[in-house]
């Protein structure tokens, strides 16, 4: 398939396309001049603002799947105006890009909710959703609540009160919901995502389901990752 994606030079960009040209398949990715270095060798570059659809709309042209992961790194509520200006503003664009380019399919990794914390984070991903129903392009939307990975294990130290909480009925969907996921889960479930297109409407993969989700063999032509074996 033919995939495009924003946000390739980020923590979950690279290990996604990492893994969809392990499987076969053609990915163009989206960077600025400054960022370029850090795209996985093999994909197609498309310079451009992930804030300006007009600078990479017409390098989405020929793809089949738009795959937007463009966000804040390390979201804290003292980032409110970024989850605005940056978060929400390029999940617009991101829609705009995808209608001008008549794309089959959008991927948007949204938040798990309701949540008790990072409401700000929330609400603008919540927001950014109702711009990719609203589009009316078939789409899947992922709900991670805490990505797992080099540099993001703090919340390891949570596992226990984790582990209580999905024992006790008042907590148990709460635990459920707003789990932890990995980023080789994360990154699994996104390539499962675009192989797997919905025909109509939203799809939403939870935090049950990225952690479920499973791959059919490779195409004979492409190897398995060895990062991911």
């Amino acid at each position: 398939m033919r995939v495009f994606v924003t946000g390739g030079t980020g923590y979950l960009g690279g290990r996604l396309i990492g893994l969809l040209l392990d499987r076969g398949h053609r990915v163009r990715a989206l960077a600025r001049p400054e960022s370029i270095h850090r795209l996985p060798p093999g994909a197609g570059l498309a310079l451009g603002d992930a804030l300006d659809a007009d600078s990479y709309a017409e390098s989405v042209r020929t793809f089949d799947t738009v795959v937007h992961l463009v966000g804040t790194p390390r979201p804290n509520p003292s980032k409110a105006r970024q989850f605005l200006e940056v978060d929400l503003a390029s999940a617009r664009e991101a829609v705009r890009a995808a209608l001008d380019a008549g794309v089959r399919h959008l991927v948007y990794v949204s938040v798990a909710h309701p949540a008790p914390v990072m409401r700000a984070y929330v609400d603008a991903r919540m927001e950014a959703e109702e711009a990719v129903r609203a589009c009316g392009i078939p789409a899947t939307i992922l709900r991670p609540w805490y990505v797992l990975g080099p540099g993001h294990r703090w919340p390891c130290l949570l596992l226990p009160a984790y582990a209580v909480a999905a024992r006790l009925p008042s907590t148990r969907e709460t635990a459920r919901r707003l789990g932890l996921v990995t980023l080789r889960q994360m990154a699994r479930a996104l390539a499962a995502a675009v192989e797997d297109p919905p025909s109509v409407g939203a799809r939403i993969v939870d935090v049950p389901m990225i952690r479920a989700a499973t791959l059919a063999a490779p195409p004979r032509h492409a190897a398995a990752s060895p990062a991911l074996a």
